[in-house]
């Protein structure tokens, strides 16, 4: 999407000197607060009364933004920081945030991936990496797909010797419904090129599990 049209659907809102910004298409949240409306209706509620009023609008503008990854070109992201750099060792962002919505129930998943790569010539901005996992993640998704999706991207974008992705979540789809298991965590990985060999993999696993900050 053009940074034209972006910019067309930001809404700015400035409170106590903090700029946010949130983006819109205005004929989806029309929309969409329509239908909003009458699953408030279909369960039961009172849209007429004080506190559902605004409801289908904020719901229809909060669903744009926790799925805003599909107007997202992860492959842009990591093009628009690469640079050449002759380093042939592991690279790793760890620890970052996902939020995300399971494409089953839309109900979301939360928690961390921790990815790495071996450079090949090639470097990306580590503020890249994170972006590339949130494009990813703010979509519906399953996450054994994330996993690899974020593999795949960095793969084929830099080339690099090998990348490695692991993500842990809980999934209130397990949690608040279903088996309602409180504590369970699911981990998902994948690797590719110097990161199949063991040693590798295993530095990689020892070093996302140590506090060295």
């Amino acid at each position: 999407m053009s940074k034209e049209r972006l910019k067309e659907m930001a809404e700015i809102n400035q409170l106590d000197g903090y700029e946010k910004i949130d983006l819109y298409n205005y004929e989806n949240v029309e929309s969409l607060s329509r239908h909003y409306k009458e699953i408030l209706n279909l369960i039961g509620e009172d849209t007429t009364r004080e506190g559902l009023e605004k409801t289908p609008e904020r719901v229809a503008k909060s669903m744009q933004f926790l799925t805003h990854g599909y107007l997202l070109n992860p492959v842009e992201i990591l093009n628009s920081a690469k640079f050449k750099e002759d380093y042939r060792e592991m690279v790793i962002v760890k620890d970052i945030e996902i939020y995300s919505l399971c494409e089953h129930h839309m109900i979301p998943f939360i928690g961390k991936a921790h990815v790495a790569y071996i450079p090949n010539g090639y470097i990306t901005g580590l503020s890249k990496i994170a972006r590339v996992v949130d494009a990813f993640s703010r979509r519906l998704q399953v996450q054994e797909r994330l996993t690899k999706q974020i593999k795949d991207c960095i793969q084929q974008t830099l080339n690099p010797l090998g990348v490695a992705v692991v993500i842990e979540a809980q999934h209130l789809c397990m949690m608040m419904r279903g088996v309602q298991k409180q504590n369970s965590v699911t981990t998902t990985s994948d690797f590719t090129g110097a990161f199949k060999r063991v040693e590798t993999r295993e530095e990689f696993i020892h070093l996302i599990g140590s506090n060295l900050h």
